[in-house]
């Protein structure tokens, strides 16, 4: 199964992992760059890591994110996750083009609700395929 997750990974990584982890990370360094969002740069960060190999991974809430958690998530819709879910989505488009893609672009819109909503989710391993979420 890992050797199966590393070949979509390469796959994944050279038709849209890496143009979306550069939108990340230029989130991030906007975030960094104005200091008092530097947490929403973080949560960047983390999820251009995701972005970038995100087969045999998945996300999961942390225990204990509350209220913090949900008003940074609505300041982060507002100022960089909708144009991060509107890149996912537009990425899947051509992905859904080819045979070959459609899972890809499948994979790319399972990714904009953690591209709306980073706070209080982490990554963590999984056995299952990105896709049987």
């Amino acid at each position: 199964m890992k050797l199966f997750h590393l070949l979509l990974n390469i796959i994944w990584l050279v038709f849209c992992g890496i143009w979306m982890a550069i939108g990340y990370l230029i989130a991030a360094l906007i975030c960094f760059i104005l200091i008092i969002t530097i947490p929403f740069g973080i949560a960047s960060l983390r999820i251009a890591g995701f972005v970038i190999w995100p087969f045999g991974r998945t996300t999961v809430e942390k225990p204990g994110a509350g209220a913090g958690s949900f008003i940074g998530n609505v300041i982060w819709v507002i100022f960089a996750g909708w144009w991060l879910a509107l890149a996912h989505l537009v990425t899947s488009i051509p992905l859904f083009l080819s045979i070959i893609g459609i899972p890809f672009g499948w994979a790319n819109l399972k990714l904009i609700p953690i591209s709306l909503m980073p706070l209080g989710r982490e990554v963590v391993a999984t056995d299952q395929g990105f896709g049987s979420r």
